[in-house]
């Protein structure tokens, strides 16, 4: 995880200082803003690791920071921390997909947990993502025909079967069977089906 980014935006210039050291005692490398505006104008949503957000700053408030970057389509998990949390504004956040709501003065160890659990998820989250997109541009390699005789394979029809709705030879089936297999890198029939639930 040591290339994993932790963002810090709260205004209080001590918890980022502090927060920031504690980071480092663990290997992860943390970046400080004081406000929301700075850093939506720094943040790079490549970067694998988590947000640690104030719920209550000048101007941009923790959950308009949230809604902000889910216009920008961020996957990003956030962590949110407060001296003043609400039942209300904790339940807002984790409907909005926050990963926790740590009420101020934070325990260390709490915080590290939550952090690293944060990044974890991030991980798991863009290689799942990665895989998909190569899945796709895979099945984008099919030709009409090969994806026709896909669906069909995947739902279980004979190549007898799909030679008549295809109106086409058994050995045609079994050669655009053989490239779908090929093209998708599917090693199996179960794992060309998960393949097509995957690209649902």
């Amino acid at each position: 995880m040591s290339d994993s980014v932790v963002w810090i935006v709260d205004d209080d210039e001590a918890v980022c200082d502090s927060l920031g050291l504690l980071l480092k005692t663990v290997g992860l490398t943390a970046r400080t803003f004081p406000d929301g505006k700075s850093f939506l104008e720094n943040f790079e949503d490549d970067l694998p690791g988590c947000i640690v957000v104030d719920l209550r700053m000048p101007g941009m408030s923790g959950l308009e920071l949230q809604d902000a970057l889910h216009q920008r389509r961020s996957t990003v998990p956030i962590v949110f921390i407060t001296g003043h949390g609400t039942v209300d504004s904790a339940v807002h956040a984790m409907r909005a997909g926050a990963i926790d709501f740590l009420t101020k003065p934070v325990d260390d160890q709490e915080l590290l947990d939550t952090i690293q659990r944060a990044i974890r998820m991030d991980r798991e989250s863009r290689e799942s993502l990665s895989e998909r997109e190569k899945l796709a541009e895979r099945y984008a390699t099919l030709t009409n025909r090969e994806k026709e005789v896909m669906a069909l394979v995947v739902e279980g029809h004979a190549n007898k079967v799909m030679a008549y709705d295809l109106g086409v030879s058994e050995r045609t089936i079994e050669i655009h069977r053989s490239r779908v297999m090929k093209k998708m890198e599917a090693n199996s029939l179960p794992h060309l089906v998960r393949m097509a639930l995957d690209l649902k």
